[in-house]
């Protein structure tokens, strides 16, 4: 009768163990699962680095867009001067108000001059 209700014990005991084996695995798993899923979301290469990285990317598409665009035009202009004279002529009367014999030039107050009355 011993025998019996000592193996009936030991059965008991062998359930809850591995019961609670099952239970702590479950959960391990389930905190590996969380710190996993966390640095996917939040690591240095996860899912918030790449979205900015990403925004980041379309920036400087659109900026390189931009200095292409300005880069073609400064071309252009360049191109101009080298062999438009007409081009060369206006650029000297814009940057050192040159001008030909005979002409005036008028220079008008500017803003911050009739602001002091």
């Amino acid at each position: 009768m011993r025998n019996a209700r000592t193996t009936g014990l030991t059965e008991v005991v062998r359930s809850r163990v591995s019961m609670w084996r099952h239970r702590a695995a479950t959960l391990a798993v389930g905190a590996l699962a969380i710190v996993m899923a966390y640095g996917v979301v939040f690591g240095h290469n996860g899912l918030t680095a790449f979205a900015a990285k990403r925004k980041e990317a379309k920036m400087l598409e659109a900026q390189t867009l931009q200095l292409q665009k300005e880069n073609e035009r400064l071309h252009g202009h360049v191109d101009r001067l080298q062999n438009d004279p007409s081009a060369i002529e206006h650029e000297a009367r814009q940057e050192f108000h040159y001008t030909r014999p005979g002409e005036v030039i008028y220079t008008l107050p500017t803003a911050k001059a009739t602001d002091n009355k």
